[in-house]
């Protein structure tokens, strides 16, 4: 019994082995399948939206299939309509599609005026990104200057989306040094265009050729390189998939490697195409031999949400308080986590399945109170997951397809027989979100989410993590608006001894309030509950349910803003406090946070990530303090600090994704994974990081010799940001550890990759390193030394960093992970001279000589400023008015200056 338990425990960890995402998206013959696109809610009702989706994908689908030199097209692709647009025949019900994994959102830009697309990427070079962005005008054609044709940039982002590739240009910094020379960061190096400049004064606008800031050797702040509209150039659609001549990705024999960029930074100086032939896809196609058919959609349009659960009551769930946990679990979900109007039918299962309740509409408190009276209260008997599976089935069928309905599925137990019931699963259409309670459930369970798309959670017998609560109140529905769904403000939970005392805060803001719920529950005895709200009044009326142990109260119309305080007192049990609510108003987005790790499943010693992104509509939230606790299967919890600081982890500073490694494996088997946030700052400016990763906004076009300008982009002022106080809780859902040795555990792990050196001149020939520190197992501790290399050839640094010239770093001690590291040198053994380039990259070591990878390359050029002779007096001579507004011809230009040099000349001979 034993080894086919573990051999079924291998063969389901083989099947989620790798998977990252909730993404539908499957290739197919060299065909891109189960793409979503998804129109927020709140975007008004406009039915030709829908036909610009279909025509920017079917203009996309050739451009993609030529760009990859004939092995990718776009095959089928569903359209997700709001519930509240008018219904159509022609649109039909979703089945695994929801807003939670689509691929593509279509909303309004926030703040108004920002619609550049672009695409969410938590990971690192080579892994898929999370979601794209798209809004409505831009869809619509109204930007085309800005950012081209929307099937070129739709190419562009999905270069990001599914390959993990980066932008081969830079905002922050759009030009270099290199051999003396100013050059642009283009990619390829072969793009063509002009460098000037636009200066407007009184309502009038000169573009001029822009000057060189003696200084630096770069050219003067607010230059721009303008591109020819018409190039010879074909690559690269990182850089501009605008302009016209670009139609593939840049190759290794045309990538501009020393350009600052972050496609350069984040893939080891690799060009796109590289690392797009290192993607799985790639790796299993062949070009095609034929032209592609277009891309087919389906019109999906978002219904009632449909619900059953399927309960476990065998008789191993009288172990640890279960049964009378999956009680409080459940009558959270049904008091307030589910959505009103939708529909809710209740399964248990032991040996056999029945049905306690058949779907009834929650249209108030009546269906909801009736039926938390259908829990299971007696537990007996074995453990039959699929005759539960096949009695939900049933239910639901008696008033609904099965199409897209949900089953949440709860067992603590083993079933050999499950995966007899895995193609009746996959036919139904259903998703199957699973909580695994206790250390024993059946292994098969994440195979049952993952063929369907639902959500896989994790609870332990350690009552007080207030696990099972978690789990439960994470299923809100993954289809209806964001105002709409219970969002968790508050989960603690406390053994408490001798009339101790559990004592807190939970924090009310603006964006929530609405449907408020506290729920206390306890082990053994009723413990005293005081609560207080912001003003200091106390609050009565805690419903008391002795029977299931727990007590809530719900607060009447909107919670006041600000902080509640409770006390809780007991002795000799486990106290826990659980606080949800919903959005305070349809037209204000409320703060979010989502969690997720970047695998299902981790097999040492590869360390695991831990994502958090918070937000509030499009808006990310900066600066919060962000905590996640993994719980393994034997109970033991880690405590992490996320950061959004763009080292270790975390792909992007100031994107409100906050990520830390997880390296603390203690066994094999489920780990859950929960996070709190508390306060941060609310930026309207969308000069931030997440538009990194998207299409790049053209100032302007050279046509005919003359420069188009486009209109600048739009800014909101950083004065706008202002701090938001909020406290929420999520979970994370679980992940599996395998291959995790007996203890005691050896150090496997390195530092982690240094990902954010940046390098400058300071003083005589002196220069300045800085990076954040990376740890002795990727971003947790201290770094035992480290080794900086240099060299004036950036692919030799690259390739050859261990015979590369070393910087004595004899004096440089390793600070703890995520400090800001400061390192000055002089290069002694380079003749550095004007106009040497020198490229620079760390490593480090930590005490037992494992290394981290070699860190990005950074740069510096040694400009000179010429001196300045004195002035001298020269013959006045009338200077050639070569201002045009608003336009200059690149070559007229020089036409006229060699012109007056010319007169200049013969005049002072």
């Amino acid at each position: 019994m034993g080894s086919f338990k573990n051999s079924v425990f291998v063969l389901v960890l083989h099947l989620l082995e790798g998977a990252l995402s909730e993404s539908l998206i499957q290739l197919s013959n060299n065909g891109y399948e189960g793409i979503v696109i998804a129109i927020d809610p709140n975007v008004p009702e406009d039915e030709t939206l829908i036909q610009h989706i279909q025509d920017m994908v079917t203009d996309a689908s050739p451009y993609l299939f030529e760009a990859t030199e004939k092995r990718f097209y776009f095959k089928n692709v569903a359209i997700l309509i709001p519930e509240n647009w008018k219904t159509k025949p022609e649109y039909v019900k979703p089945k695994l599609e929801t807003y939670k994994n689509a691929d593509v959102l279509v909303a309004e830009p926030n703040p108004t005026g920002n619609d550049g697309p672009y695409t969410e990427q938590m990971g690192g070079c080579g892994e898929k990104g999370d979601r794209i962005y798209l809004t409505p005008d831009f869809l619509a054609g109204k930007k085309l200057p800005q950012y081209g044709p929307q099937g070129r940039a739709f190419v562009h982002e999905w270069a990001h989306l599914r390959w993990g590739v980066f932008n081969e240009y830079n905002n922050d910094q759009k030009f270099y040094l290199s051999k003396k020379r100013i050059k642009p960061v283009i990619c390829s190096a072969d793009i063509t265009g002009e460098n000037v400049i636009q200066k407007c004064q009184g309502g009038s606008c000169v573009t001029k050729q822009c000057k060189t800031d003696i200084k630096t050797g770069l050219y003067e702040e607010g230059c721009e390189f303008i591109p020819h509209q018409s190039n010879n150039e074909e690559a690269s659609i990182m850089y501009s998939q605008s302009i016209d001549t670009v139609v593939e990705f840049c190759k290794e024999k045309n990538h501009n490697k020393e350009a600052p960029n972050e496609q350069n930074k984040k893939c080891n100086l690799r060009s796109t195409w590289e690392v797009i032939q290192d993607s799985e896809d790639f790796k299993t196609t062949t070009p095609m031999t034929t032209q592609p058919p277009k891309p087919t959609f389906s019109l999906l349009q978002i219904g009632q949400r449909i619900v059953c659960l399927v309960l476990d009551k065998s008789g191993s769930m009288t172990i640890g308080n279960r049964l009378n946990r999956l009680n409080q679990a459940g009558k959270l979900f049904l008091l307030q986590t589910v959505e009103q109007g939708s529909w809710v039918g209740m399964v248990t299962f032991d040996s056999a399945a029945y049905v306690k309740s058949e779907l009834v509409q929650i249209n108030g408190a009546t269906e909801r109170d009736a039926l938390t009276k259908s829990l299971p209260t007696a537990a007996s008997g074995g453990t039959s997951i699929c005759s539960g599976l096949r009695s939900a089935f049933t239910v639901i069928k008696k008033k609904y397809p099965t199409d897209g309905a949900e089953i949440i599925l709860l067992t603590d137990g083993e079933d050999n027989t499950i995966s007899a019931c895995f193609d009746e699963v996959k036919q139904s259409g259903a998703i199957i979100h699973t909580v695994a309670l206790g250390p024993s459930a059946a292994p098969e369970l994440e195979e049952l989410s993952k063929m369907t798309g639902g959500l896989q959670t994790y609870a332990s017998d350690q009552a007080q993590n207030n696990g099972l609560v978690d789990a439960f109140a994470a299923f809100s529905s993954g289809n209806k608006a964001v105002s709409q769904r219970s969002i968790q403000l508050e989960s603690r939970g406390l053994t408490l001894q001798n009339s101790q005392w559990m004592n807190g805060t939970v924090t009310v803001d603006s964006t929530v309030g609405k449907d408020t719920l506290f729920l206390i529950t306890w082990t053994t005895n009723l413990p005293q509950i005081l609560l207080w709200d912001p003003s200091g009044k106390k609050q009565d009326g805690f419903v008391v349910d002795t029977s299931t142990k727990m007590a809530y109260l719900q607060i009447p119309d909107i919670a006041k803003i600000g902080i509640w305080k409770y006390s809780l007192q007991a002795s000799s049990q486990t106290l826990t406090l659980t606080v949800t609510s919903r959005a305070s108003s349809a037209t204000l987005p409320p703060v979010t946070v989502t969690a997720k790790m970047n695998q299902d499943t981790g097999k040492f010693p590869s360390p695991m990530v831990v994502y958090v992104k918070i937000h509030q509509g499009t808006k990310p939230i900066f600066r919060a303090k962000v905590t996640a606790l993994i719980e393994s299967v034997d109970g033991k919890t880690v405590t992490l600090e996320l950061l959004d600081n763009g080292a270790g982890a975390d792909a992007t500073k100031d994107d409100g994704i906050y990520s830390r490694y997880f390296t603390a494996y203690d066994t094999n088997g489920r780990y859950s994974v929960k996070v709190w946030a508390l306060g941060g700052i609310n930026t309207a400016s969308q000069k931030v990081s997440s538009q990194k990763n998207g299409a790049m906004y053209i100032p302007g076009w050279i046509e005919n010799g003359e420069v188009k300008w486009n209109p600048p982009r739009p800014e909101v002022n950083k004065d706008q940001d202002k701090q938001v106080c909020f406290s929420r809780t999520s979970s994370g859902g679980s992940f599996v550890a395998t291959d995790v040795p007996k203890a005691p555990i050896a150090d496997l792990f390195p530092p982690c990759k240094i990902t954010d050196l940046k390098a400058k001149l300071q003083g005589d020939n002196l220069i300045n390193l800085t990076w954040t520190a990376p740890g002795d197992d990727y971003d947790h501790g201290t770094a035992d030394k480290y080794i900086i290399k240099i060299s004036t050839n950036i692919l030799e640094l690259r390739d050859k960093f261990n015979e590369s010239l070393q910087v004595n770093t004899t004096h440089l001690i390793p600070k703890e992970a995520n400090s800001e590291e400061v390192f000055v040198f002089k290069p002694e053994a380079i003749t550095f001279t004007n106009g040497t380039d020198l490229f620079i990259a760390i490593q480090a070591v930590d005490k037992v000589s494992l290394k981290s990878e070699i860190s990005n390359i950074a740069q510096v050029s040694l400009f000179i400023p010429p001196e300045i002779p004195p002035e001298k007096p020269s013959p006045s001579l009338p200077c050639p008015d070569i201002s045009i507004n608003s336009t200059i011809p690149g070559i007229h230009i020089l036409k006229i200056m060699w012109k007056w040099l010319g007169e200049l000349q013969i005049s002072l001979g």
